[in-house]
This record gives C-alpha cells, structure tokens and sequence, in this order.
C-alpha cells in the first residue's frame, strides 16, 4: 500500500534516528555522529555510521545505507509496512491510508516551502536596500555583525509589499498561495490582499529539518504590536514549533544544555555566545507539545532543559505556569531546571553585558523542577506555625497528584516528605537553639542517595505508613537470594503489582544469575503486556525457558504475603517491607566498613563519611517510623 508522503515525512521527523538504532545495538558518538560495529556484517572495527541531521545512516564495509526506516526493516527483519507500523507505534502517529487528496496535500505543502524560502531570500535582499537601511542599523545597534546576520538570515520588510508580491508572483506562485502561506492577508471588504508584514525585521522560523516555514516580525516604528508572528498556516502551527529548534538539536546531541529562552535576540545571543541549544517559542508561553518537542530534541538520559525565567514577580508567575504544564507530563528521565536571571536582565542584555561567564552563572545555578515547586506553594507561608506547615503538605500533594506517569509521582512525593521532615528537623532545632525556622521556601535537598544492596543499587521507595522498622513479619533474612527471591514472588503471584514496584524493580541487579534473568523478562513481559493473569504469565515464563526456576520459587517455603493466596494488599507491604530491610542491611554493612576504614587510618573524609551514614542511618529509621504518606 502506498502511503501519504508527507507522513512519511513527519515519522522520520518525529523520531531520532540515532534513539531507534540505539535501542537495537550500542553506539559511540563520534563527532557530528555515532559510529558502532555493522549489525549487517561480522567485524571487529566499526565502519557503520549514522548521522541524525542528515537522517541516513552508511556502513564503509558493506555498504549498507538507508534512512530510519530501511534500518528497522533490515536489521529486524520486517517488510516496509511492519516497519512503518512499528514505528509509527512508536512515534505516537496512526498510519493512513494514502488517498489522491493526501497526496495533493503534499503537494501543496512541497509548494509552499518553496514560496517561503524565496520570500526568506527576498527580505534578506531588503535588508542591504537603502529601504533596509534603518532595520540594518538597528540589528547592528544589538550588536550582531554581518556573518550573524547571514548566519541566522535575518532580513526587512519593506513598508510597500508591492515587490514581493512581484517577486512570488513572477516566480510563478498564485495569489492563494501567497494567502495560505501567510504573507499576505485578504481584507474583508474584498480588495486585493495586502502584505502581512511591513516595515518590520524579519526573523525566519525554520522546522526540525531546518526549512523555513514562517516568521517573526519586530516593528521598527510606528504603532502596532512589537513583535508578530505569521498565522497558523499549512507549514507552521506556532503552539509545536520552537525558534532555533534545528539548530538546538545538533548542539543537544553534542552536548550541549537545551536552554528555553523568551525572545528571538535572545536565542541569537546565546548562540553566537557559545550557548547553541537555545530555543525559544513563538509569541506565546511553552506549550505542552513544546515541551515534548524539546525532550525529543536532546539525546536520551539529558532530556532536561533549562528554561530561564525574568527574576521578577512576572518571571516566577511564568515559572509556576510553566511547572504547572510540565507536571502533568514528567517521564523518568524527562524533566526540566528552572534558572532565573536578575531582575530587569535578559539573556541577550545579561551576555552584552556580562559576557557569556555572566549567563552561565544563571545556568549552573538552576533549579531542578522538585525544587522550585516546593518554594512555589512554600511561598508567602509561615512555616513555623502548624496549620502552615499543614497547608504546604495538602498543597505538595495535589501537585504530586497532577504527574501521572506511577513511578515518577512516587518520587516527587517522595522528595517532599524528604524536604518537609529536612524542615521540620531545622525548625527544631533552631527552636532548642532560642531561634526560630526560617518562614517561606528554603530548597531543602532532602533526596537521598541510592544504596548498594548487596550488589543491588536501589532507589528509595515511598514508605508504607504500614511499614515497622523492627520488620514485624519477621521474614527478613541477610543472604542476598533469599531476599531476591521475595522481591520476584509477589509480582508472580500478583502481575497487577507492576504499575506500582516496577518502576523500582527494573532499576535492581541481582547478585543471583538465574533470577536476574528471570527479573529482567519478568519486567520486560509486563511492561508489554500489563493485562496478564498469574497464570498468563507464568506459561509465558515457562515458555521462555524459566520453568525450573519457577518450580523451584514456587515450591520453596515463602512467607505468606509472597504465596499465591494472600492477598495483594498483604503482598505489596511483604514486598515493600524486603525492600526497606534490603536497604537497612546494605547501609549497616556500609557503615561497618566505615567503621574498619576509620580505625585502619583516621582521617577527616573517613570520619566525615562515618557520621554521615550514621546520620543516615538514624534519618531512615526515624522516616520510616514518623512519617505519614501523602495522600494519593
């Protein structure tokens, strides 16, 4: 079946190509690209490379060489349509069926490409007009020299649209399509249309793939508004695109912080100060698919970018409205750092000012997003009263509500408790000393670090309010498998257990080979297939060569909550409770062996390092035992 070429188009737009080969075979960035052994034949030197700007990837040894989707259909063995399915999957795109509309569509749109790039060369004559002459002057009055006006292709509208009308009509474009492009706007009372843009300078706005499809305006005198931006149109829909998002990608995928600034002289200055991830949205505030955007813009395991924020009253208001957005749609790994720069300072002001040192100082002070919500309902409240304290509790809560990825609520929740009893403690304290606990948001960095488990690196779990530091059901035991073994047999029992310990589970290595295995298709079977039975999933297990281990689990003696008939409230506690003896048992151990290093040579790291498990150690137990959960 033929398809649509324009969503051809946007499924290789939507997806890196460097994150769905990555996800098939490891890759080492070399330069602009990634280089890996070729998957297509044997060989101990890699010759495969792939590029993302250019979207194909080449191997020097065989040959090999296609896009995004030759890749899948070859490497996993698929026609073109399985393929296409695949990732459409993937890219959240449904896939059409190709009708003669849809590809007159495209065609349109192929056009109109063509219409705004000779528009874009046609400003960027202007601007070296006498007409021009004042625009010039002002963009080096901002203090951009020649190549940064070519680099960034930065033009005049004439006050008279007379020439580019010539100019697109001569080329052979009709005057509906200079309408649909946006450049041009019919009057109601039915005269010829009329430029858009006059006298104002121009600032093309390009895609992903660096095409320009739109612009933003200032005006250089006059009245009207200050800056404008072209109208939704057929290329352009200002709520997805960002300014400077091309070239931001190439600079995420070297390295570079993705950084979300106000205004276009804002991005421009950040660029040629060194700060290439710059972007920008087009006259209104992030967006919720901005921000998705973003996150696809930079490679996997950095998707947080900076947004940088006025320091004023405004600046923060923007700054909560923009948390507000984001909450909702917090992924493991995708997040955001709030920066806010000096009060009546901008990133183009702050860099003529103070050089590129002064703004990276704004962005290495940066908040993470945990931060700035808890000073965001923290404000304006006195915490060293109760019923204050109270109203920041209920008010974390119905933020953490708003996340709805499981795994990621839990942490933020998590985190305020942290930072809620780190408070708490301090207002006691100054309180013993004749002092008081300072009122409003103090940024408390109560996040604790992971703990080695006997080999097992973990993450701290939520605490069940349910939960006895003295491990009242008496089933904890030191050797590492045996707890291993209760941390798989309540989710064999109860698969519906998924949604709340696999986000933990996956993040655990076992010391025993057999069972990491079994973890590892265990969490990879659910998370495919969350709807299974017990049942279900254990004929999958055993079919995937885990029958001996399973009678082996299933037939060893288990306390009750671990053991088909409990119930799954009873088996989320059990679960829950070996978790939290696994941690106890690796700090103790831990701190054992600070102990031995102390006395084997006293020094002022190992004793720093001494007291600070010991102060671990007591903060855990007295979390566990004091601490009420956020309600859900």
């Amino acid at each position: 079946m033929a398809l649509p070429p324009q969503f051809l188009e946007e499924l290789r737009s939507r997806l890196g190509l460097s994150d769905v080969v990555g996800k098939r075979m490891r890759l080492t960035r070399a330069g602009r690209e990634f280089k890996a052994p070729c998957p297509f034949h044997n060989e101990k030197t890699p010759s495969f490379y792939l590029n993302d700007q250019k979207g194909f990837f080449h191997c020097f040894g065989c040959g090999a060489h296609g896009d995004i989707i030759g890749f899948v259909m070859r490497h996993d063995n698929l026609s073109f349509m399985e393929a296409v399915e695949l990732l459409a999957g993937e890219a959240g795109l449904q896939v059409p069926k190709a009708t003669p509309q849809e590809r007159q569509k495209f065609e349109r749109q192929k056009t109109l490409f063509d219409l705004v790039e000779r528009a874009c060369r046609y400003f960027e004559a202007q601007l070296r007009t006498s007409a021009g002459r004042a625009a010039l002057d002002y963009l080096k009055g901002r203090g951009l020299e020649e190549e940064a006006i070519s680099r960034f292709r930065l033009g005049y509208a004439p006050q008279d649209g007379a020439g580019l009308r010539h100019e697109l009509i001569s080329a052979g474009f009709s005057e509906a399509q200079l309408v649909e492009a946006g450049l041009f706007k019919r009057p109601d009372d039915g005269r010829s249309p009329f430029a858009f843009f006059r006298n104002r300078v121009m600032f093309p706005v390009t895609d992903r793939r660096g095409q320009v499809v739109a612009f933003g305006a200032r005006i250089l005198e006059g009245t009207g508004p200050k800056y404008i931006n072209s109208a939704d149109n057929p290329l352009f829909h200002k709520g997805r695109l960002l300014y400077g998002m091309s070239r931001a990608r190439q600079a995420a995928s070297d390295g570079q912080a993705l950084v979300v600034t106000e205004g276009y002289m804002d991005v421009i200055s950040c660029v040629l100060a060194g700060f290439g991830g710059a972007v920008a949205p087009l006259g209104t505030a992030l967006t919720e698919t901005q921000i998705q955007e973003l996150w696809k813009l930079a490679p996997e395991g950095r998707r947080t970018p900076i947004l940088c924020f006025d320091g004023d009253n405004a600046g923060r208001r923007a700054a909560f409205r923009a948390i507000e957005r984001l909450l909702p749609l917090l992924q493991p790994d995708h997040s955001a750092r709030v920066a806010f720069l000096p009060e009546k300072e901008d990133p183009d002001s702050l860099i003529r000012a103070g050089g590129a040192s002064a703004f990276q100082i704004v962005l290495d002070r940066a908040k993470p997003l945990a931060e700035v919500l808890w000073d965001m309902e923290a404000q304006g409240r006195d915490l060293t009263l109760a019923d204050e304290r109270a109203g920041l509790e209920a008010a974390l809560g119905e933020r953490c509500k708003q996340i709805q990825h499981p795994g990621v609520r839990r942490a933020y929740e998590q985190d305020m408790r942290d930072r809620m009893y780190q408070f708490t403690r301090q207002s006691r304290r100054n309180n013993a000393a004749g002092g008081r606990g300072a009122a409003g948001g103090g940024g408390f960095g109560g996040a604790r670090r992971p703990i080695d488990a006997g080999g097992v690196i973990g993450v701290v779990l939520p605490v069940s309010r349910h939960w006895d530091p003295r491990f009242r059901s008496g089933v904890v035991r030191t050797e590492p498998r045996w707890r291993e073994r209760l941390l798989i047999l309540p989710l064999l029992n109860h698969p519906e257990l998924f949604e709340d310990i696999g986000e933990t589970l996956a993040q655990v290595n076992f010391s025993d080979p057999e069972l990491e295995r079994l973890r590892g298709e265990l969490l990879a079977c659910l998370s495919m297939n969350s709807g299974l039975d017990a049942d279900e999933l254990r004929r999958h297990l055993s079919g995937r060569g885990f029958l001996g281990t399973l009678e082996g689990l299933l037939s060893a003696d288990a306390p009750k909550f671990a053991q088909p008939g409990a119930s799954i409230e009873a088996a989320r506690s059990g679960w829950q409770e070996v978790w939290l003896a696994s941690q106890e048992l690796a700090l103790q151990a831990e701190l054992r062996e600070a102990e031995r290093r102390l006395v084997d040579e006293f020094s002022e790291e190992n004793l720093a390092r001494l007291e600070a498990l010991r102060q671990e150690v007591l903060h855990r137990r007295g979390h566990a035992a004091g601490l009420t959960e956020l309600e859900e």
